[in-house]
This record gives structure tokens, C-alpha cells and sequence, in this order.
């Protein structure tokens, strides 16, 4: 009986230690990762599940274009085992932020090997000088609002699932998982836009936003915007350039101009005003909303943005 007695107390011991030993708290804890924005910090979720612990840079309803690092994130930053950023010259103030840091996590590029859009080919004459190429957040001549192509998310997905394996191989299998749910989830999502987009007639298919943010969309669901602004919310609109697309309002017939989230409604409602085009719903462009907002995920962004445009173009005289 001592002897039992004894082993007993033995083995509970060896199971307390193991318990509260370093490798066990360890295996317990979140990995940290940072992600630059908000649209980004939800796929990091989608992708990571319960294994990671997210940290947004530029959190819902933020301008990345413009935003300026604080020393909080430097210390996320520095805590990180990934960093995940879009890529394409979105985020200008990051590299001194990884530098200022001194964070040795790897950063993965959420758009590596989309093809980017150039500014001046794809979109009106009102980008050519005007994406912020004389600003510290400049764009150069590559468009970096990648996701509003569902297809381009994909991408996206993959690039996040791949590089949180790389960093984490004991979840590789549960990264696997997630994205391959996640990604049936954005096929859904895809058949959804273009169902609608088809929904509104085809002479129907335009509408003004304050800056140039869909391009993607543009190219992958056929619907024109016209932007006063370039790609970045930092250049301004000059007065020609709205009176222009006042003119183009009226002569072109476009149904409506929308609002967007991370920007200025004024100039938005300054054209409604002068054109007699009506303001559609606010759109949401670089930035989710809370979570109790709309648009408070990428799926749930993409669903109310596609129902907000269908809204306002499908039905009623140009």
C-alpha cells in the first residue's frame, strides 16, 4: 500500500510539473500576428482560427493611406512571429515601422504574385499625376486595392495560409483546413457579385466614388467608377477635376455617386448636388466597419457593397 501510495503521488507530481511547466504554457498561447489594416486582419482570423492572436495596425474604419504609426505598434511589431501586409506600395509608413521595431518576424506580402493594375492604364485620365506620387504614402504607379476582386482574395488567402504554416508547422494542418473552408466560402461570395452585377442594366453599370479604390472591381465584375481622386486618399481633388466629372455626370448619365467609408462625404455630395445624381449608400473601400457594423468582415464588406450598388443602379430612369 505505501508503495501505491507512493507512486500515486508521484505521477501527480510529474503531471502538475508538466502542467505548469514552460513547453506547457507555451503550447497554450496564441501566436502573435500583426496584420497592417483591417481587411487584412480578417483573413489573418479566417485563416488562423483559434491558433493566432491578431493585431491590427489601422483598425475599422481607418485610412491606411494616410495613417501614421504610434508606439503601440511598435511594440506589437516588435512581439510579432508574422507580419502579414498587402503589399504594392499600400502601407508607405511600414518599412520605417519594422525598422524603428526591430522585429525579427518574417513579413508575408498578401498580394504576392497578383498582377497589379497600373493607375494611368486602368482607370480615367484623373489618375495619371494624381495617386500621391509626390507624398510620403505614394502608390508609384501600381493600384494596391487588390481585394476588392474576390478572385484576388484567394490569392490572398493562400499567401496568409502558406505563411502561417511556414511560421507555425504544428498547424499547418489546421491553417489547411481553415483556408479551404474559407475559400468555398469566397466562391459563394463570387457567384453572389456577379449575380448581382447582372441584375443591373448593362447602360446602368457606372457611378462616381470619392477616390479610385475599385479598379480590381472594375475589371473583374464590369461596373465603371469614376473617381476624382487617384488611389490614394491623400492627393486632392482640384476644382477642374470635379467640375469635370460634374460634366460627365450629366452628359454620361451616371445614376449615382456613393460615399466611402474612409473618406470626406463633402466632395461626394458637392457633385450629387451640381449633377442631380442621386448618393447611393456608403461604400466600403480600404476599410471595414466594427464589428457591428455592415461590414464588419471581408465577406460581409463584399455583400453590402454589391447590394448598396445594385440598390442604387438596377432600377429607375438614368
Amino acid at each position: 500500500m505505501p508503495n501505491r501510495r507512493a507512486l500515486l503521488a508521484a505521477s501527480f507530481a510529474s503531471g502538475l510539473a508538466l502542467v505548469l511547466s514552460p513547453v506547457g504554457v507555451f503550447a497554450q498561447e496564441k501566436l502573435p500576428v500583426v496584420a497592417s489594416f483591417s481587411i487584412l486582419g480578417d483573413f489573418v482570423k479566417q485563416v488562423g482560427g483559434d491558433r493566432v492572436a491578431v493585431t491590427m495596425l489601422v483598425g475599422p474604419d481607418g485610412d491606411a493611406h494616410v495613417y501614421s504609426p504610434t508606439p503601440a505598434d511598435a511594440k506589437a511589431m516588435a512581439a510579432a512571429k508574422l507580419v502579414v501586409v498587402n503589399g504594392l506600395h499600400f502601407e508607405g509608413w511600414l518599412p520605417r515601422l519594422v525598422k524603428s521595431s526591430g522585429t525579427k518576424a518574417p513579413v508575408a506580402v498578401a498580394t504576392k504574385g497578383i498582377t497589379a493594375l497600373e493607375a494611368e492604364d486602368d482607370h480615367d485620365d484623373h489618375a495619371k499625376g494624381k495617386a500621391g506620387h509626390s507624398h510620403g504614402h505614394s502608390h508609384g504607379d501600381e493600384d494596391p486595392h487588390a481585394w476588392q476582386s474576390v478572385a484576388n482574395a484567394k490569392v490572398y488567402v493562400a499567401n496568409i495560409r502558406d505563411a502561417l504554416s511556414a511560421v507555425d508547422p504544428a498547424g499547418k494542418a489546421s491553417y489547411e483546413a481553415n483556408a479551404t473552408a474559407y475559400l468555398a466560402q469566397l466562391d459563394a461570395l463570387e457567384g453572389e457579385v456577379k449575380a448581382a452585377v447582372a441584375r443591373i442594366p448593362a447602360e446602368r453599370r457606372k457611378a462616381i466614388t470619392t477616390h479610385d479604390a475599385f479598379g480590381y472591381f472594375v475589371k473583374a465584375y464590369g461596373i465603371e467608377f469614376v473617381a476624382p481622386q487617384g488611389v490614394s486618399t491623400e492627393a486632392e481633388a482640384s476644382a477642374r477635376d470635379v467640375a469635370r466629372i460634374i460634366r460627365q455626370v450629366k452628359t454620361q448619365k451616371i445614376p449615382a455617386v456613393f460615399l466611402e467609408n474612409v473618406t470626406n462625404p463633402r466632395l461626394v455630395e458637392q457633385i450629387a448636388r451640381e449633377s442631380g445624381a442621386k448618393i447611393g449608400g456608403r461604400l466600403f473601400s480600404d476599410a471595414l466597419s466594427g464589428a457591428s457594423g455592415p461590414a464588419g468582415t471581408y465577406i460581409r464588406m463584399m455583400k453590402h457593397n454589391i447590394s448598396e450598388i445594385e440598390k442604387a443602379l438596377a432600377a429607375g430612369p438614368a
